[in-house]
């Protein structure tokens, strides 16, 4: 998650881009050395940090992954390009495919968890529950080994074309190249009203948390209070994060007065920045629902932000979560620009109302569900949709409770950059 203090960030990060940048100073020792000094005064844990000389890598990335405190710090800081991180917090796009996937962790096999529209993979007639077999002539099973994935499915750059092979549901194999272009992530994927003996509930798949996310859960929000909604299924299962002010948003639409003015999170920085320490608070949109309760579906792959509107509505209102653990992430990230590039290095933890932050371990399910890529995104038979709604409907998990949900996690070899995960998708 990143929070978006616009005149600090303008501030510091001018500075810095001036500091490296003015004299045409960005070799790699130049860049190597911002990542540094940055982590000496921001970085949670700077305390900790190696003191590892910058001349001896190749890169900030390969720096950054050396003084990385861990295991607190596995993935979470992480760098990017500064085009591909404004494109996706401003307008929800990147570049690739179009497709997200799952893995299968007992098989090594991956399946397409979503296809984006109007999308290269939209265009091939890849679907959901698709199962991926070869990337570039290489057999799936064969992509295993850290950086083999990655390095089949190609650079993230306009005009990379990549030879797929999948086979469907039910059994049609095929293939074509497909060519990465700018890709489109709907905010807001799905959403629909659903009868829970007789009282409507509303279901809203958000699958990130940046600027256009405002918009669209408005409009939707808007449309559930023209049609009486009561309850609301929140769908977060592929939701990897984004900009805090999108889920304290997204929280004030759900809790309304019920949570009007109370704390929704409180950043907690290093001793160097406790001057930074902020306390967001809940407010009361026109869009808010007031819900009494709230169910969210979430998986492995639900974090940061995903988390946050979990974390900072519980102390206010029931919520229950369905589907499989969260994946664990109570901790934040600023931007930094650097020559072409962005630095985004843990620099608070989170707390909500009652003083919760150590959960890197995920939130664990209430109702365990499988993430069923038979069936499609907002169909109330899915299973941990349909586990949601029964949860609406009786006060309780299904009596299928005891089934655990499948382990639809990647491998860890795969597991890939912490913007890679923020991402979810090629």
């Amino acid at each position: 998650m990143i929070m978006r203090n616009r005149w600090w960030l303008a501030a510091v990060l001018a500075a810095s881009a001036g500091r490296v940048e003015a004299q045409g100073q960005c070799t790699v020792l130049d860049q190597n050395v911002f990542v540094r000094d940055t982590l000496q005064e921001i970085y949670l844990w700077y305390q900790e940090l190696p003191d590892l000389n910058p001349a001896l890598y190749p890169s900030p990335e390969a720096y950054l992954d050396a003084v990385r405190v861990r295991p607190q710090d596995e993935t979470f800081s992480y760098i990017t390009s500064a085009e591909a991180s404004s494109s996706f917090y401003s307008a929800s796009q990147y570049i690739g495919l179009g497709f997200s996937i799952r893995w299968i962790l007992e098989t090594g096999r991956a399946r397409l968890a979503q296809v984006f529209p109007e999308s290269p993979a939209s265009e091939a007639r890849m679907a959901r529950g698709d199962y991926l077999v070869a990337i570039g002539g290489r057999p799936i099973e064969e992509l295993l080994e850290p950086g083999a994935f990655d390095a089949a499915i190609g650079p993230p750059q306009i005009g990379v074309a990549v030879e797929i092979r999948w086979r469907s549901q039910f059994g049609e194999e095929r293939s074509a190249v497909l060519t990465k272009r700018p890709v489109t992530i709907p905010t807001v994927s799905q959403k629909e009203v659903f009868d829970a003996d007789g009282l409507p509930v509303g279901y809203v798949h958000l699958r990130n948390f940046v600027e256009p996310s405002v918009g669209a859960l408005d409009a939707a929000f808007a449309e559930f209070q023209a049609r009486g909604v009561t309850d609301v299924v929140l769908d977060l299962r592929y939701n990897g994060g984004g900009l805090i002010e999108v889920s304290r948003h997204l929280g004030s639409l759900i809790g309304g007065f019920r949570t009007n003015t109370q704390p929704f999170v409180e950043l907690a920085h290093n001793d160097k920045n406790s001057f930074r320490n902020r306390t967001f608070r809940f407010d009361d949109p026109e869009q808010s629902l007031d819900v009494p309760r709230l169910v969210v579906i979430a998986t492995r792959a639900s974090a940061s932000a995903s988390e946050l509107v979990i974390q900072g509505l519980k102390p206010f209102i029931p919520v229950t979560v369905v589907g499989d653990r969260t994946y664990g992430k109570p901790v934040g990230q600023y931007g930094f620009n650097f020559c072409d590039k962005v630095l985004f290095p843990v620099s608070f933890r989170s707390r909500n109302a009652a003083g919760e932050t150590d959960f890197f371990d995920g939130i664990p399910a209430d109702c365990p569900a499988s993430d069923n890529l038979d069936r499609a995104l907002g169909d109330p038979t899915e299973s941990s949709l349909a586990e949601a709604l029964y949860f609406l409907r009786h006060g309780r998990c299904s009596s299928s409770v005891q089934q655990a949900a499948k382990a639809l996690i990647e491998p860890p070899a795969l597991r890939g950059s912490a913007w890679q995960r923020l991402l979810n998708a090629w």
